[in-house]
């Protein structure tokens, strides 16, 4: 009986069906986003700096090193460096999606502890 309403009037049905699209297109955008998985991998960088040193010995005390031992941590899928003029260094090192950012830092840390004492006593 109520299918039977729609198929004798064909423009209602239709006009049913467009407001029915029209609405979930509406309603569409006012949908929550924390549903969707975070997609940036997690990134935990090491920042140093060398008073005084030049790029090329900062690369070779402090930047080589730390990548060096921060290398192999679990979860990593690559690691990114730079050295400047100014006697600085940045190791970052990026990690799988769905591991924890919090744990990868700890290990990251773990690991430049361990080469802490390697490093010129200025820097910091």
């Amino acid at each position: 009986m109520f299918v039977d309403f729609f198929i004798h009037r064909p423009i209602f049905a239709t006009v049913c069906a467009l407001l029915i699209i029209l609405a979930g297109a509406v309603a569409i955008p006012t949908l929550p986003v924390a549903q969707f998985p975070n997609l940036a991998p997690p990134q935990v960088s090491v920042n140093s700096f060398y008073n005084g040193a030049s790029a090329q010995v900062v690369e070779t005390s402090v930047t080589t090193p730390l990548e060096q031992q921060i290398n192999g941590v679990k979860g990593m899928k690559y690691i990114t460096s730079n050295s400047g003029n100014d006697g600085s260094s940045s190791v970052s090192a990026t990690f799988d999606i769905g591991r924890d950012v919090d744990l990868a830092a700890v290990d990251v840390q773990n690991r430049v502890s361990n080469v802490q004492g390697r490093l010129p006593s200025e820097v910091n």
